[in-house]
């Protein structure tokens, strides 16, 4: 059977798209492998292209859409196989079938709907897609993040993109975000209006659950709410995961209230083991240490330290959301010098406000755990004048009480009154608090008659009486009869 006879068997429609296959250069396949029974072609085959991309590495998922690059094997038809653009409509264009809509589809799902076009000139037809190069994908990300945007990304940077990908990409998470409420707005293919999809990260967090891990499409936007209210829990996760924001940078926060030197400091986190998985570029060695975030104990600590007055169990962290709103955190610092509960040393960033304010009362058993904290000032410096062996300004630990401070200057000297000192004490407001106190150094801690001391106390040692007594009738007889001078 010759072309012409072929030809004249073949349908109408099939003829005119057989012209134009001859026309542009592209060979018809064989008879046997295409057309109905008793129709023939000639075998004549395009070259094959000097080089072929390799495949793209794609996870079960992966959405194809505008600009993807395809590869087309048709099993046994050689001639139709071929590479394809994927075009701004979302279709691309085939011998014999024509347009074909391939956008929202994954490579099996284009894979059916090539084959159920293939079927009115292909017997059985195998057909395989395959991704060649994958299109730039577009994910905008707002909230509370490092650095909130649309970020752009292909397979050859992160594999598909992935919600906890994207988020590192965005510096990754503050503080100040709900991880519990956590936002996708999809658009719907062909359809109008969006997909919103909840998700919990800090069930990723804390139980590895992948499926909270989602897979993003182009177009996507991730929503990180601010908290209402801040889960110590999930941010001490956070502080420690891939998730959390980069500390690799100082952040700039405020003390007010009880500490040595309140107003603005720059916090630095600290260096720790890195005991963690950190992907590192082939070839480069592992990090060794990671940044620990910085936290409130920190920065009590570079700002001197806590004053003996503080008030440990109402500690406040205010932070400003990218939103504008503010956040109101409470810190019980005495829980974590007591019970040990780390949750209270939380994790800061960019802008914090840390207030601490003065203690209505303190119980001596308080004191002496706060003089003990690491936040704590190593010294503290006192005033004893008077009759002691070494009056003046003494520096002494911040859980000193008054008679440690007492033979912390020598102990009484030979004119002392042994019974009561002068105690003074300046208070916040400029007054001074100024009492007698009894003196018994087999005494423990007691705020009345052995009270710990804070910075910038007075005892003030008087004489004895009978010293007092003689020093009075001396300083008045002795310019006339010089007597008396045996007694000084």
């Amino acid at each position: 059977m010759d072309w012409n006879s072929a030809v004249r068997k073949v349908p109408a429609p099939s003829l005119m798209l057989l012209t134009l296959l001859g026309l542009t250069g592209v060979a018809a396949p064989t008879v046997a492998q295409t057309l109905p029974s008793g129709q023939t072609q000639p075998a004549s085959r395009p070259a094959p292209p000097a080089s072929t991309p390799a495949p793209a590495q794609v996870e079960e998922g992966y959405l194809l859409g505008s600009g993807d690059r395809i590869k087309l094997d048709i099993f046994g038809v050689p001639e139709y196989s071929g590479e394809y653009q994927v075009m701004a409509d979302g279709a691309i264009n085939l011998p014999l079938a024509g347009s074909v809509s391939i956008r929202g589809l994954t490579m099996r799902q284009a894979s059916d709907t090539i084959s159920a076009r293939y079927r009115e000139w292909l017997t059985r037809p195998v057909i395989t897609v395959t991704l060649l190069q994958a299109r730039p994908i577009q994910v905008a990300i707002s909230g509370e993040v490092a650095r909130p945007g649309t970020y752009t990304t292909t397979l050859n940077d992160v594999g598909i993109p992935t919600l906890s990908r994207m988020l590192q990409m965005a510096g990754g998470i503050n503080q100040s975000a709900d991880l519990q409420r956590v936002q996708i707005l999809r658009r719907r293919p062909g359809q109008s209006g969006t997909q919103t999809m909840n998700v919990n990260v800090s069930q990723l967090l804390k139980s590895g659950d992948l499926a909270q891990d989602i897979q993003l499409r182009d177009g996507d936007t991730v929503l990180i709410p601010a908290a209402t209210a801040l889960n110590l829990e999930d941010s001490n996760q956070l502080a420690t995961s891939s998730l959390g924001a980069s500390y690799d940078r100082p952040v700039n926060v405020v003390l007010a209230g009880e500490v040595n030197r309140p107003g603005p400091h720059t916090i630095r986190g600290s260096e720790v083991p890195n005991t963690g998985e950190t992907p590192t570029a082939a070839g480069q060695p592992r990090i060794a240490t990671r940044v620990q975030a910085p936290t409130v104990t920190r920065a009590i600590q570079t700002a001197g330290g806590i004053t003996n007055r503080a008030d440990l169990r109402n500690i406040e962290v205010r932070r400003l959301t990218r939103s504008g709103t503010e956040q109101t955190i409470k810190v019980d610092l005495m829980s974590l010098l007591r019970e040990g509960d780390s949750r209270q040393d939380i994790p800061l960033q960019e802008g914090d406000r840390i207030v601490i304010r003065e203690a209505a009362a303190m119980s001596p058993d308080d004191a002496a755990v706060m003089a003990r904290a690491s936040f704590s000032p190593d010294i503290i410096t006192v005033n004893v004048a008077g009759e002691v062996e070494r009056p003046g300004s003494l520096q002494v630990p911040p859980n000193t009480t008054l008679n440690q401070a007492l033979l912390a200057a020598g102990g009484f000297n030979g004119r002392a009154s042994r019974r009561s000192v002068q105690f003074i004490r300046i208070q916040p407001n400029g007054t001074a608090d100024r009492r007698e106190v009894a003196i018994d150094f087999a005494r423990g801690i007691d705020s009345q008659n052995n009270p710990v001391l804070q910075p910038g106390d007075t005892i003030v040692v008087g004489r004895s009486g009978f010293n007092t007594f003689l020093q009075g009738v001396g300083s008045f007889l002795s310019p006339a009869l010089g007597i008396f001078g045996i007694f000084r």
